[in-house]
């Protein structure tokens, strides 16, 4: 299965079949021939190609004499209106940029690498993409030291999600750290991102925390409550037995400074102690920060899908060039349909473009991690 698309500085191709030396060679025989003017390039394979992937680079560099490479591997990927899983499959997006206004960032594995980001300060803003290995320990830290050295810096990007090897490419194949490319502001963009949750009742102020476990949080009325019977009270339930029966539905999200109520990273429930009234999540915790109980249904993800792309589609003035959408492995399939509609959804409301990313172990959108989310990028 192959597709082929074309419009302005960009053009994406994609192909998925049950042998991986097929989807190889219908790329390249896609790959024939593609106009000189390409410089740069994007490539998204599922892991059921992490073995071939370092060869099927090296193939496709040969072929179109493109240097700058830049995408890692996904238990699914996206392409120009279709979602590929399961299967060996690669999606493969080609553009031209000006040499001077983009650079890639090499594999960063700890802060003493970090050196390798002075460059950017040559721009007056950035626009970077980046992905990261979910099982290196600093990627996180990682990320926010980025936006950090960078502060004019706008990140994108998201975690590799393969159940095989950990690959990434920037300009070659690493493993470990992050590793992406930094655009000029002279490259224009859109981004934003879907939540795919609901908030539900009010913000809370973490009053007593310890590492990824919440002992107090407050109310409105500023009154300090044993954490749990908060959480419990906000969902509506009244027993230990709805708390276990409901615990898969409970989804808190952690505030971001000074930002509304739909901004916040969401972070599962991973353990109750009902002794001391207390529960932890997935991260670690601030005293003093603010913390919102969250609803995430399939519905609330395709409402908030269809906001984010309102809201996206009023300020296009014409219809993108080429795109990224860096999706959560929870989402796609699992949340919106077994025949590609969240990524249908893009183009119902934006149009036909080239598009290519992933679904992700972790998303990335300016200095934050998030989960459960879908971060759509456009070059415009």
């Amino acid at each position: 299965m192959t597709e082929i698309d074309k419009m302005d500085r960009f053009l994406n191709i994609s192909s998925q079949a049950n042998e991986p030396r097929t989807v190889i060679s219908n790329c390249l025989d896609q790959l024939e021939g593609i106009p000189a003017e390409f410089n740069f390039a994007f490539i998204y394979a599922t892991d059921a190609l992490s073995s071939e992937y370092p060869d099927l680079l090296q193939q496709c560099k040969k072929k179109t004499g493109i240097e700058h490479w830049l995408g890692t591997l996904g238990a699914g990927i996206i392409a120009s209106g279709q979602e590929y899983y399961d299967q060996p499959a690669v999606s493969i997006m080609l553009a031209k940029f000006a040499p001077d206004e983009f650079t890639m960032l090499p594999l960063i594995k700890n802060i003493s690498d970090m050196d390798s980001l002075k460059w950017s300060n040559n721009y007056l803003t950035n626009f970077g993409i980046i992905h990261g290995d979910p099982f290196h320990q600093q990627t996180q830290y990682l990320i926010e030291e980025i936006q950090q050295q960078i502060p004019e810096c706008f990140l994108v990007g998201g975690l590799t999600s393969s159940r095989d090897k950990q690959y990434q490419v920037a300009d070659e194949v690493a493993t470990g750290g992050v590793s992406g490319v930094f655009f000029s502001e002279n490259v224009p963009v859109l981004t934003n991102l879907s939540q795919g949750c609901r908030p539900i009742g009010e913000k809370h102020t973490i009053t007593r925390a310890q590492e990824n476990r919440a002992y107090n949080l407050s109310t409105v009325e500023k009154k300090s409550e044993p954490a749990l019977d908060v959480l419990m009270r906000e969902y509506n339930m009244a027993s230990i037995d709805d708390l276990k029966e409901r615990a898969g539905e409970v989804f808190t999200g952690l505030c971001i400074t000074g930002s509304d109520q739909n901004d916040y990273t969401v972070r599962n429930l991973v353990g109750v102690d009902l002794e001391k009234r207390v529960f932890a999540i997935n991260d670690m915790l601030t005293e003093g920060s603010e913390m919102i109980f969250c609803e995430r249904s399939d519905q609330t993800a395709i409402d908030d899908m269809q906001h984010m792309l309102d809201k996206i589609a009023g300020r296009l003035k014409q219809k993108p060039k080429g795109g990224i959408y860096i999706s959560c492995l929870g989402r796609g399939r699992e949340q919106f349909g077994h025949h590609s509609e969240e990524i249908k959804m893009i183009h119902n409301t934006l149009g036909d473009f080239p598009l290519t990313g992933f679904f992700a172990n972790g998303e990335i959108h300016h200095n934050k991690l998030y989960g459960y989310t879908g971060v759509l990028t456009l070059f415009i």
